[in-house]
């Protein structure tokens, strides 16, 4: 055999390898490509379901309350002692709350002393309470200052006597 033919044998001998090495490592390339395309996707949703915590709640814990409650029978023992704690929207709400709590109470008193015994002994009744509170806390102590917020009223104590 020639020289020729010598060096045309170990190139090709050479070439096969190579060329297997190249096409196996581009089908490798293009299998991750493909796989972190079809992953993709599911990589976002964490991302997207972070969602920011909420802020830490705000309350405001007021005394208990015991007041005398209208009745048919003008029974002078039917009392009403009662506690809440009110959920607010922010610490802005909180120090105006605090700063007019004479207020706060006097408007509280107010309301709770015309409550009817028979409707609070109910759910609907202490539910129909939560309401009227909120709604009597609502207009603005001062004027000039903005309405209050009140989120939720949460019972601390409640005995109907």
């Amino acid at each position: 055999m020639s020289d020729n033919a010598k060096a045309k044998g170990r190139k090709r001998s050479i070439l096969i390898p190579v060329l297997l090495i190249v096409t196996l490592a581009a089908c490798s390339v293009a299998g991750y490509a493909v796989w972190r395309m079809m992953n993709k996707h599911e990589g976002d949703k964490p991302e997207a379901a972070k969602v920011e915590p909420p802020a830490a709640p705000v309350f405001f814990a007021l005394d208990t309350f015991t007041v005398n409650l209208v009745n048919p029978d003008n029974d002078p023992d039917r009392v009403l002692y009662v506690g809440f704690t009110l959920r607010l929207p922010d610490e802005a709400t909180r120090s105006r709350l605090g700063d007019y709590l004479p207020e706060v109470r006097s408007r509280l008193l107010l309301l709770l002393s015309r409550q009817n015994a028979a409707a609070l002994a109910t759910e609907q009744g202490k539910q129909d309470l939560v309401a009227q509170i909120k709604q009597v806390l609502a207009p603005p102590l001062v004027t000039g200052q903005p309405p209050q917020v009140v989120n939720d009223v949460l019972f601390t104590a409640f005995i109907l006597r």
